[in-house]
């Protein structure tokens, strides 16, 4: 098969292979398929057979070929370590670990038959009768391109004589140089006798010159000649085609006739209408544009007028309409350039008048008479300031009405301290110039008069102070709840649109030849509710163009500037809605910590009062005053004050400290005093007392009654009847008597002026309970040393401690005793839960009471035992019968009886005589173990038991002993 220049665009198979190529006759040329030739074909140039071999760069520069190859196969698998070369071509070539395998048939591929190509000749079928007539119409282009080659090898020869200069493109005779070249100024030279031999150049380079042109001229005329058969084509067809012209003229003028007549009967009018329609449209658009443009020049004379009568919240919002006016609708006009920064100097002067008003507002408000009136003043100015100041974010405002507020408690004590100082004719304001010395002038009831009227002025002042701030509170809330239904309302209207827009169908929108959308002439009407409110929406939205003829409808430019006209009387602080309603540039944070702030001022504005209080109370504490109240003017002092407490705790919704702890300095001390006082006195008491039974006035009866009753408190005195009743000669407490001295019943008394002061000031309730347990202890032992210790001989002068002595100072005691569970109880219920750890200190009083009690009994055993024992030993068992001894016994039994019985309870008085019958049956069973007496029947037995008789007899005798079982047997030994 011969081979060809070109690469064939489908595999050369072997004969085998007919069903993909069909044959042809060896000795012709493959070619490829062809397309039609061009009216100018290229021009061949080089040699034909080279064009045959060598690849060329213009057809083949896409196309791989064999030069592209650097390493053939053979010399990329030679191993060059093999000792010796194969004879084998594989094992020499591809190595020795080449296997001559049959190679297995993929089961991925399928098996290709020729049906699987008859689709793919159908196909082509129709093609390739168009490409073998087209190759019947065209001659082969190899064998036109090799006479072409060879006529262009000669003329090719023939250019090459032709100098290179007349080939350059920039080739000019008019420069210098090229013309100097061409034409040598040494063929025109005559002189020097050479003229025929210049002459004979001359003629010969016109020949060269001639002969150059001709060769062009021949080359030109061969290259038309190659061209002929276009030029004759051209020609040929030049009288079809201006034919063809000529009936494609008359068709498009008829086409062109047709059309005027359709426009001048279906369109031109229905174009006039809408032109004539978006025509009135953009009059409409200019004019509301013009009255806008009106309005806004009326911005600043307007905004005047609103500041004159206070409106700052329509200043603002006219100058933020305008503002935004300029930046959508009115952007780019000359005029209104220096409006913008008018503007904005305007509004940060209307911030600094908003402050300078609210300031004088708040000393107006502030500074009013206290006459009860709580009402705020100027409410709808006051809600016009704070919504201005919020809408300029000027938010410390707080801090100057919390100023203020220092400023007017500061002046209303100095002016309730003036007032008066004023009504009191005994102080003379010239001599005592400074006002606070004047104030400790005063005695308690004017100073705790003026105290009182000081609280009820501080109690107006903190009302007036909350009303103020629940209004500024109300506006905040309201605006943060606009923000919120707001934003609510924006996220439900954007997930309308977004079902809108999954809604609506494409429209397509004509354009005329004006460059304006048919859509644009449509009026209000037609347009649907949500369109319109889209387009205002995109119109004022803060990225929209300025408002012109061919983007905002004239329904949009009305409907913005009414509302601009509108907004200085929308915006009158005649109600919090209406004032709410514009934008804020507040977030809900902020709000929220404003909210916050007020309610801190009011709490602050508490703590202000009380402070100023505190340093009312301080002054007149310098010299001592408040220290020196007794306790009823102290008790009345902190009455007020916890009061005023409770007031402004229910005001300001919190508890202020320091007017508290200022009082309960003033407690602690005064509890001191109160104390030192009792204490002293109760000293002076116990040092003068004779241990005497003292009679009981009938106000100390009525006051243990009262305890009774379960009043611990001192009863209010009665009038004068109550004199008239006698003292009793005991206290009687529930049902039993008690002989008392003196001393123990100013105690009790004492001890319920501890309770009652524990009601008056319950925040002394702990320190009177340790001041009390301190008391009482001190009365056990003192007591202890004056009866027991026997040291009111010394103080008082007493001869001796007598049995009625302890006896009436061991039912003291009890009487004491029998009041600390009540008292107890009383503490118990005004202390907190974690204070009742502090009551186990009357658990330990109870106990040294007892014992003291158990002391005293001991000491009047011990007084007859000492008796006893004196007596005892001197016992003779012999005549007379009762004998003296017994008779010193009996005596001296019958004293101590008559001493103790009408003191103490009965049952105290048996058991201790049966004590000291223990202690007599001791000592004579003793001294008759001496004697050697013994239970025989004989003289002395009888003796011993007539005198034993006779005792038994008298102690039985005596009154409220005759049941007491002696048991006189256990004086004899018994019998070994």
């Amino acid at each position: 098969m011969a081979s060809s220049h070109r690469s064939s665009p489908v595999p050369q198979g072997s004969s085998s292979d007919g069903f993909f190529k069909k044959e042809v006759d060896p000795a012709k040329h493959i070619r490829p398929v062809q397309s039609l030739p061009d009216v100018c074909p290229q021009e061949p140039t080089g040699d034909s057979n080279s064009l045959c071999v060598a690849p060329s760069l213009v057809t083949d520069q896409h196309r791989w070929t064999v030069y592209h190859s650097k390493v053939n196969l053979p010399a990329a698998l030679n191993d060059p370590t093999l000792a010796k070369r194969e004879s084998d071509f594989f094992t020499k070539t591809w190595g020795l670990d080449f296997v001559d395998t049959e190679v297995i048939p993929s089961f991925y591929l399928p098996q290709i038959s020729k049906e699987h190509f008859i689709a793919y000749q159908q196909e082509i079928s129709q093609r390739e009768k168009i490409h073998e007539r087209c190759k019947n119409i065209c001659p082969p282009k190899d064998t036109f391109d090799r006479t072409l080659l060879h006529i262009h090898d000669k003329s090719r020869t023939d250019l090459e004589q032709v100098p290179k200069i007349f080939m350059k493109p920039d080739f000019a005779l008019d420069d210098s140089l090229t013309f100097n070249s061409v034409l040598p100024w040494s063929h025109f030279n005559t002189a020097g006798g050479k003229g025929n031999r210049d002459a004979a150049s001359s003629k010969l380079l016109q020949e060269k010159l001639s002969h150059y042109l001709d060769i062009v001229e021949v080359n030109i005329a061969h290259q038309i000649s190659l061209r002929s058969e276009a030029f004759f084509h051209a020609m040929t067809s030049q009288h079809e085609l201006q034919d063809y012209l000529k009936k494609t003229s008359q068709a498009v003028k008829m086409l062109r006739d047709k059309i005027a007549q359709i426009d001048k009967v279906m369109c031109e009018g229905s174009l006039h209408v809408l032109r004539l329609a978006l025509t009135r449209n953009n009059c409409v658009k200019v004019y509301s544009k013009l009255k806008l443009m009106a309005t806004v020049h009326q911005t600043q004379p307007t905004v005047q007028v609103l500041l004159s009568t206070s409106e700052f919240v329509g200043a603002l919002d006219l100058i933020a309409t305008t503002q935004e006016v300029l930046q959508q609708e009115l952007q780019g006009i000359h005029s209104f350039r220096h409006l913008g920064s008018q503007l904005c100097e305007l509004e940060k002067l209307i911030d600094k008048m908003m402050i300078a008003e609210f300031s004088t507002y708040s000393r107006s408000d502030l500074n009013r008479p206290l006459d009860g009136d709580c009402q705020v003043l100027e409410e709808e100015r006051l809600v016009s300031l704070v919504f201005g100041l919020l809408k300029q974010r000027k938010l410390n405002f707080l801090e100057i009405y919390g100023e203020e507020m220092i400023t007017t408690a500061k002046n209303i004590i100095k002016e309730r301290v003036i007032n008066k100082v004023s009504q009191i004719e005994e102080i003379d304001t010239d001599v005592v110039v400074k006002l606070a010395d004047q104030m400790r002038m005063l005695n308690f009831p004017q100073w705790i008069d003026l105290l009182k009227d000081i609280f009820s002025k501080f109690t107006v002042f903190l009302q007036r102070v909350k009303a103020t701030l629940n209004i500024i509170h109300s506006v905040v809330l309201s605006v943060l709840d606009k923000n919120q239904r707001t934003r609510e309302l924006e996220e439900i209207s954007q997930q309308r649109s977004a079902v809108k827009d999954t809604s609506l169908d494409t429209e397509v929108a004509y354009l005329t030849h004006e460059g304006l959308f048919i859509s644009d002439a449509f009026g209000e009407g037609e347009l649907t509710p949500a369109a319109v409110d889209t387009t205002s929406q995109r119109n004022t939205s803060p990225n929209s163009e300025p408002c012109s003829s061919d983007s905002v409808s004239e329904p949009e430019c009305t409907d913005s500037s009414s509302s601009k006209e509108q907004t200085p009387a929308s915006a009158a602080p005649g109600g919090l809605d209406s004032v709410v309603g514009e934008d804020m540039r507040l977030n809900d944070l902020e709000l929220g910590k404003l909210a916050t702030n007020i309610q801190d001022l009011l709490c602050s504005a508490s703590d202000i009062c009380h402070d100023r209080a505190v340093k009312f109370l301080m002054s007149r504490a310098k010299d001592g005053f408040l220290e020196k109240l007794n306790s009823t003017e102290f008790i009345a002092l902190s009455r007020l004050v916890e009061t005023f407490i409770m007031d402004t705790e229910q005001i300001c919704g919190k508890k202020s400290t320091s007017l508290l702890g200022a009082l309960q300095s003033q407690a602690s001390k005064f509890v001191s005093r109160f104390h030192e006082e009792r204490r002293t006195k109760l000293s002076l008491l116990l040092d003068n007392e004779r241990w005497k039974q003292a009679d009981v006035p009938a106000e100390f009866q009525d006051l243990v009654d009262s305890i009774a009753d379960g009043k611990i408190a001192l009863p209010e005195k009665k009038p004068a009847a109550t004199e008239e009743r006698k003292p009793a000669e005991v206290l009687i407490v529930e049902g039993h008597q008690y002989a008392v001295v003196g001393t123990v019943l100013l105690l009790i008394r004492i001890i319920l002026e501890y309770c009652q002061c524990v009601d008056n000031i319950p925040s002394v309730t702990t320190d009177m309970l340790t001041r009390l347990t301190d008391l009482l202890k001190y009365f056990n032992s003192r007591s202890c040393q004056l009866v027991l210790g026997a040291g009111a001989l010394q103080v008082v002068g007493l001869k001796t401690i007598t049995t009625k002595n302890l006896a009436l100072s061991s039912r003291c005691l009890q009487l004491i005793v029998h009041y600390i569970p009540v008292i107890r109880a009383h503490f118990e219920a005004r202390l907190p839960p974690k204070q009742w750890s502090m009551l186990r200190h009357f658990d330990h009083i109870t106990k040294d009471y007892h014992d003291h009690i158990a002391e005293i009994s001991a000491k009047l055993v011990a007084i007859m035992d000492s008796l006893f024992d004196k007596l005892l030993s001197k016992y003779e068992v012999k005549a007379p019968v009762p004998s003296p001894c017994f008779r010193n016994i009996c005596k001296q039994m019958t004293k101590m009886h008559e001493a103790i019985f009408d003191l103490l309870p009965e049952e105290q008085t048996q058991m201790l005589f049966l004590r000291i019958n223990a202690s007599y049956k001791l000592h004579l069973k003793k001294q008759l173990s001496h004697l050697n007496v013994i239970n025989d029947g004989g003289p002395q037995n009888g003796l011993v038991t007539a005198d034993v008789a006779f005792y038994t007899g008298n102690l039985q005798a005596l009154k409220g002993l005759k049941d007491l079982d002696l048991n006189m047997a256990e004086i004899w030994e018994q019998k070994r």
